[in-house]
């Protein structure tokens, strides 16, 4: 067993576990026949590559640090809309991150495709409810609550480009004093991410899951982050191999080219090789592996300012 995957084990050990919604499934789950599945193996041959489907309550796994720097960080997994994976974009995260004091909060999300209540926003609420829940219990975890941002992977960056730019939407029903709060996340960071679902740069299987197989323009537009920016959104920290096979680099610099034109403060870093969903343990032997210091740098600078 490798380092790293020694260091993923014990983090999992250890981990916490809490519902997003109170009672489990959330309210827009009811209509839905979806059933939780956990897939072994999924993204790999070792018994920390799991994946998960179905999913109709949503939760959020903690990994806490030994000394918190009063950072939150929620992560939404990538999975194409048709999983959310939990180890190689989530419990992989663990040592580096608490190891530079983050408290890490790695959620599952409900998939559109699995006709919940609130159809391609379902990822939305939970996204939001988490967001807020996160705050509301930031005394607990030693956080700042206005130092609570989000990671996001793939698909996930889908689901953290939107809590970002849609964090003010109403998308379900007030439920608790958690609800009060403000889900707009401190910052966030996307990590080749899927942005838009327009034209050729668009995640034809993202799409496909979000919006069905034949969305108009209208649904189209609505659901690409790049055009929902506006100057209040975020900082954000994107990073993207230019020889992505699955997502295209384009959706990076999209979203970059819509910050920027909103005057949002962002930081952007292209690598060369690293293909798609290289995470942390995918990225050891390429330049790749810098961006969680790059990340975890920008975070600090970034929060210096506010």
């Amino acid at each position: 067993m490798t380092e790293l995957a020694e260091r993923m084990a014990q983090a999992v050990a250890r981990a916490e576990t809490f519902s997003v919604w109170p009672g489990g499934d959330a309210p827009g789950a009811q209509q839905s026949r979806a059933r939780f599945t956990l897939e072994e193996r999924h993204t790999g041959a070792t018994l920390l590559d799991r994946a998960v489907t179905g999913v109709r309550a949503p939760q959020i796994t903690v990994y806490q640090p030994a000394s918190p720097n009063g950072v939150g960080l929620l992560v939404t997994p990538g999975g194409s809309y048709r999983r959310v994976v939990l180890d190689k974009e989530g419990s992989t995260l663990a040592p580096a991150f608490t190891d530079a004091g983050y408290t890490l909060f790695v959620m599952t999300y409900r998939l559109p495709g699995d006709q919940h209540a609130e159809g391609p926003d379902a990822p939305l609420a939970d996204a939001q409810r988490a967001l807020r829940l996160i705050r509301h219990r930031a005394a607990e975890y030693n956080l700042n609550a206005d130092h609570i941002g989000i990671l996001g992977f793939s698909a996930g960056g889908h689901v953290a480009a939107s809590l970002a730019t849609r964090y003010a939407e109403a998308v379900y029903a007030p439920l608790d004093e958690a609800d009060e709060l403000s889900a707009r996340p401190a910052f966030m960071a996307l990590a080749y991410p899927v942005i838009t679902m327009t034209g050729a740069a668009a995640h034809s299987g993202s799409r496909q899951q979000l919006l069905g197989d034949a969305p108009d323009d209208a649904q189209e537009k609505r659901y690409s982050a790049e055009q929902a920016v506006t100057a209040a959104t975020p900082p954000a920290f994107l990073f993207h191999a230019a020889d992505d096979p699955a997502v295209k680099v384009e959706n990076s610099l999209m979203m970059y080219a819509a910050l920027r034109d909103k005057g949002v403060p962002a930081e952007l870093h292209l690598f060369e090789e690293g293909g798609h969903g290289f995470g942390i343990r995918d990225a050891e032997a390429l330049p790749a592996r810098a961006w969680p210091a790059l990340l975890m740098r920008w975070i600090t600078r970034t929060l210096e300012k506010k």
